[in-house]
């Protein structure tokens, strides 16, 4: 599959948001108080996983904008 400008874009797109969204998501969890551990070992997880698959996609974006840049010249 060849991925083009505009999919380079919904990745990094996609990725951006989940780190912003995660990021206040984080704030949050900081700021609760009067928790059982169980939920804030299961929303670090599933910080985690989300920033973890940000990352991915950003890559994925990055590696889909350069390839879209080099076969347009």
């Amino acid at each position: 599959m060849k991925l083009e400008r505009k999919h380079a874009f919904v990745l990094l797109g996609i990725a951006i948001w989940n780190v912003v969204t995660y990021l206040r998501f984080i704030k949050a969890l900081i700021d609760t108080e009067d928790r059982p551990t169980g939920y804030y070992v299961a929303h670090t997880i599933l910080i985690v996983v989300n920033l973890v698959i940000a990352a991915v996609l950003g890559t994925w974006g990055v590696r889909a904008y350069k390839a879209a840049k080099v076969t347009s010249s």
